[in-house]
């Protein structure tokens, strides 16, 4: 699978669980202490982060890590 590709299903994945946590992208960004521009960037798959950041997600998130995936 390319990068692109991934990169863009965990975006979208991100953002569904969000929404359905009744999240905007800046309620997320400020869980996890970043930029809503970071936020929006990864939701569309435009921003490759790092194991550690998809972690501060998922708390952010209140779901398991895995659950990303």
């Amino acid at each position: 699978m390319k990068k692109e590709v991934l990169l863009k299903q965990l975006g979208e994945k991100i953002r569904e669980i969000r929404k359905d946590k009744g999240l905007t992208q800046t309620d997320l960004a400020h869980k996890v202490g970043k930029d809503q521009q970071v936020i929006h960037r990864l939701e569309i798959g435009d921003f490759n982060p790092t194991i550690y950041f998809l972690y501060e997600i998922a708390v952010g998130l209140g779901i398991a890590l895995k659950d990303l995936f």
